[in-house]
């Protein structure tokens, strides 16, 4: 019988994941990318240290806090760095949206590596999901246009948190929340401020704005969202986990039309439809068949 966080975690992330692109709008004209990352992640980093001396949490072994560190490097300094350096450096978002939303088609294609089977029906459902997030961003996209390193760089972070998923699934799925996510944001720190002393003038003004999405990325995105995948990858399967954020740029785009007025035609609610039906048929227990 699934508790109430178990049927409340998923509408939950997906709202809270889906915000991140509204933070990142409103913090990229203030900010340096990799410099606001790391303000953020030495945010996080102290908040959960905090808690965790607090309750006097349990800490992982050695070898565990080994394994949480290549798993957060690849979650948060890759995939994130990886995410706001390419759109800074002129990827449309929408196309970082759609690289970024094959996501479950590789997790469920490397799902055996992890002992999990993918049925035909769920197939079906990763299939359906990309199509509806192609038509929800398919007017974002700049088609037929170069963008070189940018696009790889969002190649690379899709690629990191693909494997981070499968690999913190595979090694460590069980481990306290908050000392873990201390170990994990100290090493992405430990990878992303050196990069942006390195890379950028490490610019950021500390205006209304820069601090809405800086305490926001902080308390809610990464404290909050954060701790409610590496939930439900400890109590679900990792390709329905993935499939979740299927359903990321559709809030998204509804939250852009109520926020800064971004058009949301007929085939945007369209495809939010069809991404609705493919996480569906990912995420739905198979019916049981009596004797």
């Amino acid at each position: 019988m699934p508790s109430t966080l178990d049927r409340v975690a998923p509408p939950l992330f997906i709202f809270i994941w889906a915000t991140g692109y509204i933070v990142a709008k409103l913090a990229a004209p203030y900010a340096d990318p990799l410099t606001f990352l790391s303000w953020r992640y030495a945010g996080v980093l102290v908040l959960m240290l905090g808690l965790a001396f607090v309750a006097r949490a349990p800490w992982p072994s050695r070898r565990e806090m080994q394994h949480l560190a290549v798993a957060g490097i690849a979650i948060q300094a890759l995939y994130l760095g990886g995410v706001w350096v390419a759109i800074r450096q002129g990827l449309p978002a929408g196309t970082a949206a759609l690289i970024v939303n094959l996501q479950p088609v590789l997790v469920a294609a490397l799902a055996p590596l992890v002992g999990e089977r993918v049925a035909s029906r769920q197939w079906l459902g990763v299939a359906l999901g990309l199509a509806g997030v192609i038509l929800v961003i398919w007017h974002k996209l700049t088609l037929g246009t170069t963008f070189g390193p940018p696009l790889l760089v969002c190649v690379m972070s899709l690629l990191a948190i693909t494997g981070g998923t499968l690999y913190q699934k595979r090694f460590v799925p069980h481990f306290d929340l908050r000392t873990g996510q201390v170990v994990q944001f100290a090493a992405s720190l430990a990878v992303t401020l050196p990069l942006a002393w390195a890379l950028e003038p490490m610019r950021i003004e500390w205006n209304a704005s820069v601090l809405i999405a800086m305490a926001w990325s902080i308390l809610v995105l990464t404290a909050g969202g954060i701790s409610l995948m590496f939930y439900m990858l400890r109590h679900g399967r990792v390709t329905a986990v993935s499939s979740t954020m299927y359903l990321v740029p559709s809030v998204t785009s509804v939250m852009a039309w109520l926020l800064f007025g971004e058009t949301l035609g007929a085939q945007a609610i369209a495809g939010m439809g069809v991404t609705l039906l493919g996480v569906y048929l990912v995420v739905a227990k198979k019916p049981e068949t009596s004797a």
